[in-house]
């Protein structure tokens, strides 16, 4: 039997990149999606007109599937959405925001839609809306997470049992066997972000990536969740916004010190000290800075040597 994610959007691995800010560009999306995988361009943090330019870059630079990522809270989505209708793009990662508004209209324009969501509740809302897939991210994750705080070894088989539809896990998988341990919970496919951050392609600055391979486990911590939760890396912001917290901070008064262009600041301009560095729990198994076509290969070989194990003498009692 042929993998769902296989056949939904014809590739060649069940293995997606995540679009995530400031990191996914067209060099990273074309080289995911080159190696097997889908490639995703991260709109998040693109003007219309920059997005524009990496989509059709992009085109160029593979004749394989690849989407984009598109966060529903985006104050200019409507250029957004323009752009992929115009530029021909086939798929579309919804995320941050209500599905239900824009899936049917993609769907009729012959795009695929897949949906981020945290927990069962926002799974079953995505699958009501028409999604043709679901990411179910769980709380290892980096960037944006879920307030429930619900690991992926818990919300993978929580969404499972509840949906019809083909599921795709994301969060804390950045080897072949997370990969492995995520489809025997019961995913279709994986979704990996931190992994892809650090690679040669990624559109992140090197001293991001640098850090990325430094981190040990405990290295990031969930943080701002009366804004907005997102995991980092801790730097000297983080331990800042962590003691205005601590005192008491209000909701504005947390906005106030995180201010506008953090996430930039730190991952695309390699300010390792007042920016946000966005980066999941896997960062602790991340050891080098590496092409994707290696980083593909290795997570499928291992993938294959570790269901090979899985019927050896060790796991038989």
């Amino acid at each position: 039997m042929e993998n769902k994610i296989c056949l939904l959007f014809n590739i060649k691995y069940p293995v997606i990149q995540g679009g995530m800010i400031w990191n996914s560009g067209w060099k990273l999306a074309s080289a995911v999606s080159n190696n097997g995988g889908l490639g995703l361009i991260g709109a998040g943090s693109m003007h219309p007109e920059t997005f524009r330019e990496h989509v059709q870059k992009c085109k160029k630079a593979t004749n394989k599937p690849f989407g984009v990522n598109l966060p529903l809270m985006y104050p200019q989505i409507e250029e957004l959405i323009s752009i992929i209708i115009e530029e021909g793009v086939k798929i579309v990662f919804t995320s941050a925001g209500n599905p239900k508004k824009y899936t049917t209209f993609f769907q009729k324009k012959n795009i695929k839609v897949a949906h981020v969501v945290p927990g069962v509740k926002f799974a079953l809302k995505a699958q009501d809306a028409g999604v043709d897939a679901i990411v179910a991210e769980g709380f290892e994750a980096g960037g944006h997470n879920g307030r429930d705080e619900t690991t992926t070894l818990c919300l993978i088989p929580m969404v499972k049992k509840e949906i019809d539809i083909p599921l795709i896990a994301a969060g804390g998988i950045g080897t072949g066997r997370g990969m492995l341990a995520a489809m025997t919970l019961g995913a279709d496919g994986v979704q990996l972000g931190s992994r892809f951050a650090a690679s040669i392609e990624a559109s992140s600055h090197n001293l991001f990536k640098e850090e990325i391979v430094k981190a040990k486990d405990g290295a990031t911590l969930l943080t701002l969740k009366d804004v907005t939760p997102v995991r980092l890396l801790k730097n000297k912001f983080f331990e800042k916004i962590t003691d205005a917290i601590e005192n008491g901070a209000t909701t504005e008064q947390q906005k106030e010190i995180l201010g506008r262009g953090r996430a930039k600041k730190g991952m695309f301009e390699g300010d390792l000290e007042e920016g946000e560095l966005e980066i999941g729990q896997i960062a602790g198994l991340i050891d080098s800075i590496e092409p994707i076509s290696k980083i593909i290969e290795d997570i499928i070989i291992e993938y294959k040597q570790s269901l090979t194990e899985l019927n050896s003498e060790k796991y038989n009692f």
